[in-house]
């Protein structure tokens, strides 16, 4: 559970008030215990919360995910649709699927969600044409990001919106020195999104940086 650039002790008190949710707890737990220093991919339940509130805020009904890894982001926005909904997720491997299941099942949101293995740009561009897209979740490589962004920004529906995860990592956006891949990926995608005209965006500083992003009313979307 964290939230970029929050000290500990608020960050603690947005903690203290949330009502502890055991089976993102017990998956939280799993992971770490399966996985080790790789549970820290996982989004913070505060997150997960918002996440699920805006699901069932918007009305969303279909919703695409692109890096599901154990489970955690999938929990919580299975979580915000209605039973006939439907949570699509893409992932390179099933490494992590059967963790990921034990917690779906014990929530009871496994059979809103349709987990594909194999490129996520290959799936995504398999998906129907028409907009039927209410809500995205991008949290896998940095590098795919704005290929996954174009694929899926014709295909949202007029209420759709797109989150996409780890917009600021760690503050190593703002590192000169940090020149990795993943940093450099990140920064350009900012960038390439702040200075679309078609789009309308913002950071979030919620966990390590989300940002929200929305076709521009009255802008066509290129396809």
């Amino acid at each position: 559970m964290r939230s970029f650039g929050i000290p500990d002790d608020i960050q603690q008190y947005v903690v203290d008030h949330l009502d502890t949710d055991p089976i993102a707890a017990q998956l939280a737990t799993a992971t770490r215990e399966r996985f080790g220093d790789l549970a820290g991919m996982n989004i913070g339940e505060d997150q997960g919360r918002f996440m699920q509130l805006l699901v069932e805020a918007t009305g969303a009904r279909t919703i695409v995910e692109v890096g599901t890894f154990t489970g955690m982001s999938a929990l919580w926005l299975a979580r915000g649709l209605p039973t006939d909904g439907r949570l699509i997720c893409f992932d390179l491997v099933d490494t992590y699927l059967e963790t990921a299941m034990e917690a779906w099942t014990a929530a009871g949101v496994a059979d809103r969600i349709d987990m594909r293995i194999g490129p996520a740009a290959d799936g995504l561009a398999q998906l129907p044409d028409e907009p039927h897209v209410d809500l995205a979740f991008l949290d896998a490589d940095k590098g795919g990001y704005r290929t996954y962004l174009d694929l899926l920004l014709p295909r949202l529906t007029e209420r759709g919106a797109i989150l996409v995860d780890n917009v600021l990592w760690s503050g190593r956006i703002l590192d000169a020195d940090a020149t990795d891949d993943n940093t450099v990926a990140l920064r350009d995608f900012n960038d390439h999104v702040a200075g679309r005209d078609d789009c309308e965006s913002v950071i979030l500083t919620l966990g390590d940086g989300v940002t929200l992003i929305r076709p521009r009313r009255g802008h066509a979307t290129p396809a």
